[in-house]
């Protein structure tokens, strides 16, 4: 059971990426994310007035801090790569540098939350941006017609889950998933409803393909990523779903050279042999030294990619 929940989490929320890339064809990155989340936002809401028991004792300040955490984790993060793929970074290369957070996170966990963080954590998050650096580069040097500083963008996105992750390590109230998941997708309606119409481009297309990457991001992704993120997280802890994580570039770069023809070459597959030697190297400490719950878990709700 175990085995096929992990299998399942990996293909739905590397779907996210597919996702976008399908989106990216027939509309602009804002009109795609406010179609995403404005009725799903809807949905949620009108389900929390149905059932109040999550909601029972949140007060108004964890609201507050599970907004924040939505804008960073879901509006900064989806904003930078759904905008990245349709400059015409690859959906695997953004995957890849989406995977590196775990170990980013990790790596700051000591001068940030005052963990300890061994050199094993250290050389593993280098190994890691060593293989994103390697598919990046083999990425550009394959023409898919991205200007250079196009590669940046998704950076920018890893860096603000990474902030996400920080701001709700340090909550002292938890919210139930059901809980922050309303927050975190209704902030992002607001968000990405107010970029769209001061874009002029909150009129959604007519496109058939348009509306089914709309019905894929928030089937697959949203609840299914979201979904077996939690339960996996339950289960079987942080470790394991960091591990996953990792996943997620080589399958999104599989799936992204099958369905779309994106660049798979020699240097793709090395620099994604590297990164998940980085997972290996992290993970492989066991229970020694704390490392397996220093390296922190990635927000949840960033995906919903």
């Amino acid at each position: 059971m175990n085995l096929l929940l992990s299998i399942a989490f990996v293909l739905c929320w590397s779907s996210g990426f597919i996702g976008a890339k399908l989106g990216a064809g027939s509309a602009a990155a804002v009109t795609v994310l406010m179609w995403r989340f404005l009725p799903l936002a809807v949905a949620l809401i009108i389900a929390a007035g149905l059932s109040r028991a999550a909601w029972r004792g949140v007060a108004l300040r964890d609201v507050a801090r599970q907004a924040a955490i939505g804008v960073l984790s879901q509006s900064g993060y989806l904003l930078t790569v759904y905008y990245a793929i349709e400059l015409g970074v690859s959906s695997g290369t953004t995957a890849l540098i989406d995977g590196v957070q775990p170990l980013v996170a990790g790596a700051l966990a000591g001068p940030v939350l005052h963990q300890h963080v061994s050199r094993r954590q250290w050389s593993g998050l280098c190994l890691g941006v060593g293989g994103a650096a390697l598919v990046t580069t083999a990425d550009a040097a394959a023409g898919t017609g991205a200007a250079w500083w196009a590669y940046l963008i998704p950076f920018l996105g890893m860096l603000s889950l990474v902030a996400a992750t920080f701001l709700e390590g340090r909550s002292r109230v938890r919210p139930a998933p059901a809980v922050s998941m309303t927050v975190h997708c209704a902030t992002s309606a607001i968000v990405f409803t107010a970029l769209a119409m001061t874009a002029g481009a909150a009129t959604p297309p007519t496109a058939t393909s348009f509306w089914v990457a709309i019905i894929w991001l928030v089937a697959l992704p949203t609840f299914g990523g979201y979904g077996l993120y939690w339960l996996i997280l339950r289960r079987s802890g942080v470790t394991k779903v960091n591990t996953l994580m990792f996943l997620m570039a080589p399958v999104t770069a599989v799936w992204g050279a099958l369905m779309f023809g994106e660049p798979f070459g020699p240097q793709s597959v090395l620099g994604l042999t590297v990164a998940l030697a980085a997972v290996v190297l992290v993970h492989r400490t066991g229970t020694t030294s704390g490392d397996a719950d220093t390296g922190m878990a990635a927000c949840p709700a960033g995906h919903g990619t």
